[in-house]
């Protein structure tokens, strides 16, 4: 998979060099390129922001940095890509969004900031490829940045060869509906708390009915909401 991330503050996603997600960028599976969107301005103060039309506090993001940013992107694409940009006016993203993503073949993120990019870049990112506005959540960041790399790496790890036992991504929270089931380890009495006798019981037949169990009433206790037809 190829993600182009467009940001005015590229050395934000140096993290994208560790753990998981680093691994899958040097063996190849994520090509991930990281812009800097003043490098598509033309003024010495490589100026991204302007005033907005009809007054309002704040300033809008221009929209030729980000038409020729673009531009550039989609100019050696092999497939149409889908163009990403974080937004508190867009849909929710979700698990399920997290797998759609990482069935795509190219993803393009946008980070915005001020007070956001001028509507036009939408529409015209609209020309280019499938364009998509995603909000992490009911609030507010300060930039876009917090959200793509959140969404980057829930799509990344989806992807095949990423994490290392696939099995783990079936039994997640979110992944059947349901919240996951907690967990333990060893030592089997810590601090006077023990872990659940039935993980020790060898009876797998038990322990899937007990994990299960411990979905629903987790879900029914923290977010009802998932339970709801």
């Amino acid at each position: 998979m190829r993600i182009d991330i467009v940001t005015i503050f590229p050395e934000f996603f140096d993290v994208l060099e560790v753990s998981l997600l680093g691994k899958a960028r040097s063996s190849g599976l994520l090509d991930i390129r990281v812009h800097d969107l003043r490098d598509w301005t033309h003024d010495r103060h490589r100026t991204v922001d302007d005033t907005p039309y009809g007054g309002g506090a704040g300033m809008v993001m221009k929209p030729e940095p980000w038409g020729a940013a673009l531009d550039a992107i989609v100019r050696d694409a092999a497939t149409r890509p889908t163009i990403v940009f974080p937004s508190p006016a867009g849909e929710v993203f979700a698990q399920a969004t997290a797998r759609e993503f990482s069935g795509r073949d190219h993803l393009v993120f946008g980070c915005g900031r001020y007070e956001g990019i001028d509507e036009r870049v939408f529409d015209y990112a609209a020309t280019l490829g499938d364009v998509r506005l995603v909000s992490l959540g009911d609030y507010v960041l300060n930039g876009g940045e917090v959200a793509v790399m959140a969404m980057v790496e829930a799509a990344g790890r989806l992807i095949p060869g990423v994490v290392g036992n696939p099995d783990s991504l079936i039994e997640e929270s979110h992944e059947d509906g349901l919240l996951e089931y907690p967990s333990y380890t060893k030592p089997a009495l810590w601090r006077d708390r023990e872990v659940p006798p039935v993980l020790l019981s060898g009876n797998h037949g038990a322990v899937d009915a007990w994990r299960h169990e411990q979905q629903l009433a987790r879900t029914r206790e923290r977010r009802p909401d998932l339970l709801e037809p």
